[in-house]
């Protein structure tokens, strides 16, 4: 291109750009104006406002406290993973499988 041309192009691009900001800048400000005229009470909510449970006033405001005190019940005594030797003679099965063997390596040499 020759330099006139280019010095066209330039001048081209700069109005382009100039009139999109002074379009963006006319939309921004009408949109302002539009926000500030209406009243803020009109806007719509995200959720709705709280409203009560129909027959709330008869019922109570808070459950009624637990009957047990959290404490473990004292007549069944707690009872092993693994039974002894004469409860397994008898029947009994374990609750929890084998733990399974150890893995052992040969003894590091001294250096």
């Amino acid at each position: 291109m020759t330099p006139i041309q280019t010095k066209r192009a330039l001048r081209t691009d700069l109005l382009l750009a100039g009139a999109m900001v002074v379009a963006g800048s006319a939309i921004a400000l009408a949109s302002v104006v539009q926000l500030k005229a209406h009243d803020p009470q009109v806007m719509a909510q995200a959720t709705p406002p709280l409203q009560s449970t129909p027959g709330a006033a008869s019922k109570p405001a808070e459950p009624a406290e637990p009957a047990t005190t959290g404490a473990r019940p004292h007549d069944i005594p707690p009872q092993p993973a693994r039974p002894d030797q004469d409860a397994q003679a008898a029947g009994a099965k374990p609750a929890l499988p084998p733990a399974p063997a150890e893995k052992t390596a040969p003894p590091i040499p001294a250096k």
